[in-house]
């Protein structure tokens, strides 16, 4: 974990319990990574440990029913379940036809895996980046609120924390008051992976701008316009009210507010490019007002239509790059696109598992400002 100074303290042992991870089906990747930090850090204390990983898995009747199944015992253990409900990679077989899993099965999987674990757990806490049902966060006339009936259905479960990264409105969690709920923005990852990236990386008040694409984006770029002390400006979107396409009201255009981006590199960020519609237009219209390098950001970039329009924009030098977490399933062909850059979380996870784990504050981790500002003065931004 972090020290208020931004220094790390790695633990991995000696806990409240016995500290045990569960990776729901198709969050083994992530989890693999996770257990590979917390398994260094054991070492370092002399504890001489393979895995934290517990055996695991949810098998499927041909009819298409399912089940959780736990290989071992998990009597007194603290347990860290990871799921990533994004992971549409995930297929399974019902009637010899092959499905991939949505949402709703991986959410199933999950609660599975928990009444597997039998109430025999001294503790359960859930790592789910990507948050069930939570893009729908609002009722409008007579909705279904899922992201909200999930977290007290799991809080009826016996699940004491969740940990969530980046939800798309983080309300949600008046939900389950008396539930820990932690929503985590990877900013420092994001800095550090920017600056690994990029060529002549200055993100300088003269020469660099975050640009907020919507509304509902603001308070995230204004943290990275803050820490990094540039400035910020917005895009709000105009829609036709008149009218529904694709269950959500048409944009109109795309209205900018803020000083002039001439010469200057930008960084966008949102917490999901789902098209990747409204983050192309943005760039095509910060382009025609003479912005210099555009940089997109996204915490979950999974790309509903394809790549093809990014590529498009890559060539035409639309967009120098996109950067998108290992926080959810990434398709092959876009790990391979030159434009792409991964942010690993998986560190950032351990450190949250490692303090919950000896029951210490989580305060250092979740404000990064002192990790953030060590990386600046290591790159001689001021």
């Amino acid at each position: 974990m972090y020290q208020s100074n931004g220094t790390e303290i790695h633990m991995a042992s000696n806990g409240v319990a016995e500290l045990g991870l569960i990776a729901t089906p198709g969050a083994q990747e992530l989890t693999a990574l996770i257990d590979r930090h917390l398994v260094a850090w054991a070492r370092e204390k002399g504890v001489d440990r393979e895995t934290f990983i517990i055996p695991s898995e949810c098998p499927r009747f041909s009819s298409g029913d399912g089940k959780g199944v736990i290989r071992q015992s998990v009597r007194g253990d603290d347990l860290y379940f990871v799921v990533d409900v994004g992971n549409y990679s995930c297929k399974y077989k019902m009637f010899g036809n092959e499905n991939c899993m949505s949402p709703d099965d991986h959410y199933q999987d999950l609660k599975r895996l928990i009444q597997a674990a039998s109430g025999k757990a001294r503790r359960i806490t859930v790592i789910m980046p990507l948050l069930y049902g939570s893009r729908q966060h609002r009722r409008s006339y007579r909705e279904s609120l899922d992201c909200a009936y999930a977290l007290q259905e799991l809080h009826s479960m016996g699940v004491e924390n969740i940990i969530t990264f980046d939800a798309h409105d983080p309300r949600v969690s008046n939900a389950v008051p008396l539930m820990g709920m932690d929503n985590v923005m990877p900013t420092y990852q994001v800095l550090k992976t920017m600056f690994k990236c990029i060529e002549d990386f200055k993100p300088t008040r003269d020469n660099f701008m975050v640009i907020s694409p919507d509304e509902g984006a603001i308070n995230r770029n204004m943290y990275y316009s803050s820490v990094l002390a540039v400035n910020l400006g917005m895009f709000y979107k105009r829609r036709d009210y008149s009218r529904i396409v694709n269950g959500r009201n048409p944009i109109v255009a795309h209205e900018y507010l803020g000083e002039s981006v001439e010469g200057k590199d930008v960084f966008i960020a949102d917490d999901i490019i789902s098209s990747g519609e409204s983050m192309l237009d943005i760039g095509y219209e910060l382009k025609k007002r003479g912005a210099k390098r555009i940089f997109c950001y996204a915490t979950y970039a999974i790309y509903t239509n394809g790549l093809a329009e990014f590529d498009k924009a890559y060539q035409e030098g639309i967009i120098s790059g996109v950067f998108g977490t290992n926080l959810t399933y990434r398709t092959p062909e876009l790990l391979s696109r030159e434009w792409f850059h991964e942010v690993d979380v998986s560190k950032y996870i351990a450190h949250f598992i490692d303090a919950i784990n000896h029951d210490m504050s989580i305060g250092d981790i979740i404000d990064p400002h002192s990790k953030i500002d060590a990386l600046l003065k290591r790159y001689n931004v001021k």
